[in-house]
């Protein structure tokens, strides 16, 4: 039997997470439009922006614009992601409520990316949360590439749990454990997330969700039995990781918000919300809808749509009598 909470939180991470990885560039109105819509569908925290090189990722390079742009939204948390130092001292200058460090568990992905070494990748997270807490920012570390990897293929458990134990030891509470490829198993997930929280208890831990392997419910549903709560999900499915341009999308918003309404989980977003922002997001962005709940709906639309077909059935067939 899964043990269900009674409450989750789902942090959209698409406009910054989907939209490094379109391939190509948003312009500046368009995306502080998607924060908008999807503030308005329900979603109280957002990754709006990202501080990254503008020359490796020039998707994010109007991320202080995007912000200052962006009108007042009530109740609505902001996030940024830093990769660096430098990336944590230019978000520590803008609006945002916090600051999100990033570091990968995958020795060749770390050394892809961001051309250094766990060790010094570590040391440069605590730096960016020195940073952010010194600016009265709230602060947290998103560990990529936590689980499985396409270059070092499944990533071991004792490194993860070294690099969560250094980052508790530095005073971060707030940690996102990411499946960047969505490789992942629930039977493996669901084991080394309980063991995470049962070493470290007050730790708030997140799962960033992809489903290259089409396990992403079944994954989310394992981490809520290990105890957690957050789950990072990308409207119409954006997102991917910029060094595999293989790597599918992260777990759409829309099909993680029904599934969560179905179980009778509230996570304060409406099904029938996420999936009309979902659809006029493609439609504004052009992209292509891959989520079950944007193309089909949800029950209720599913069956106005089956009692139509009936009733055009019928009719045809009076008339043809």
């Amino acid at each position: 039997m899964i043990a269900l909470p009674d409450r989750a939180t789902l942090i959209e991470v698409g406009p910054r997470d989907g939209l490094q990885s379109l391939g190509r560039w948003v312009p500046t109105a368009d995306k502080v439009w998607l924060i908008e819509r999807l503030a308005a569908a329900g979603f109280r925290e957002i990754e709006a922006v990202g501080f990254v090189s503008p020359r490796f990722i020039p998707a994010l390079a109007d991320a202080e614009e995007v912000l200052e742009r962006l009108p007042p939204l009530p109740g609505v948390r902001l996030r940024g992601l830093v990769p660096n130092a430098r990336g944590a001292q230019r978000a520590a200058a803008t609006r945002l409520d916090e600051v999100v460090a990033l570091i990968t568990a995958s020795v060749a992905y770390t050394a892809r990316n961001q051309n250094t070494t766990i060790e010094r990748a570590v040391e440069n997270a605590i730096e960016s949360v020195r940073i952010a807490e010194a600016a009265g920012k709230a602060f947290s570390v998103a560990i990529g590439m936590a689980l499985w990897c396409p270059l070092d293929g499944e990533i071991p458990e004792e490194r993860v749990a070294a690099i969560v134990a250094r980052l508790h030891g530095a005073g971060v509470r707030q940690m996102m454990l990411a499946g960047s490829m969505g490789m992942e198993d629930p039977v493996t997930l669901r084991a080394r997330f309980a063991r995470l929280l049962d070493r470290h208890p007050g730790l708030d831990l997140c799962y960033h969700v992809h489903d290259m392997a089409g396990l992403a419910s079944a994954n989310v549903l394992a981490a809520m039995d290990a105890g957690v709560r957050r789950f990072e999900t990308s409207i119409c499915g954006l997102g991917g990781g910029v060094a595999t341009p293989e790597a599918i999308g992260n777990m759409p918003s829309e099909d993680i918000a029904q599934m969560m309404e179905l179980c009778g989980v509230r996570t304060g977003i409406a099904a029938r919300d996420a999936i009309l922002a979902a659809r006029e997001i493609a439609a504004r962005l052009g992209l292509a809808l891959p989520s079950r709940a944007g193309q089909f709906g949800d029950r209720a639309e599913i069956l106005a749509h089956a009692h139509r077909k009936s009733s055009d059935r019928l009719r045809r067939t009076e008339e043809a009598s």
